[in-house]
């Protein structure tokens, strides 16, 4: 979990960074569906290099990004569909539900094994919706009346982009402690499974991720 927050709190940092420093800049050529699109590929793209470890001995990067990538768009496209049609509010926590349920979804899928899917899902729910909620709440208070006061000395651009990047890092945080437990979840109960059966081999490890 911790390698997970961690990692992804980088990951994230770097995608926010896309929406704070470049926001501007993809809505006068690319648009919004740019800017989601380079968000996604930096998502993607650094956590296979920062978060691959969680397959433990066994995991390698192409391997990591087999199970990674389906999952992470299965998530986006349920959280955006929930978002699009709900927006904020409801639309947030329905994504985050089903959003990270899908997550695991795919996750038991691909390493072929759904006994903790439900555990998995509602923890990977509850520090995904921490950070996320929590991030909003850090970048409101940030642009609110109290935080533009302790940093009254900061331009207001300049603000908006600590803000952006405090939601940033706290939802990185979060989710990627979720998405540390989930992988350990998972591939512990595969690895309980195949010693029940005999059958566990060389690679598995029972170390928490």
């Amino acid at each position: 979990m911790v390698r997970g927050s961690i990692g992804f709190g980088i990951v994230s940092l770097a995608a926010f960074s896309v929406w704070a420093f470049g926001e501007k800049w993809f809505q006068n050529h690319l648009g919004e569906p740019g800017l989601y699109a380079a968000c996604a590929f930096v998502f993607i793209a650094l956590s296979g290099l920062l978060l691959h470890p969680l397959l433990g001995r066994s995991g390698s990067l192409p391997g990591f990004y087999t199970i990674f990538i389906p999952a992470f768009f299965a998530y986006v496209v349920i959280w955006c569909t929930a978002w699009f049609v709900l927006r904020f509010g409801a639309g947030e926590w329905l994504g985050s539900l089903l959003g990270t349920a899908g997550f695991v979804g795919v996750i038991s899928w691909r390493l072929k094994n759904a006994r903790a899917f439900l555990q998995a899902s509602l923890i990977l729910f509850g520090l995904h919706s921490v950070g996320y909620f929590l991030g909003g709440q850090v970048m409101h208070w940030v642009l609110n009346a109290a935080g533009s006061g302790l940093l009254s000395g900061v331009s207001k651009p300049t603000l908006f982009v600590v803000a952006k990047l405090a939601w940033g890092l706290l939802y990185g945080l979060g989710f990627g402690a979720g998405i540390g437990y989930a992988f350990y979840a998972v591939q512990k109960k595969r690895r309980l499974e195949s010693l029940n059966k005999g059958t566990i081999g060389p690679d598995w490890t029972n170390r928490p991720v």
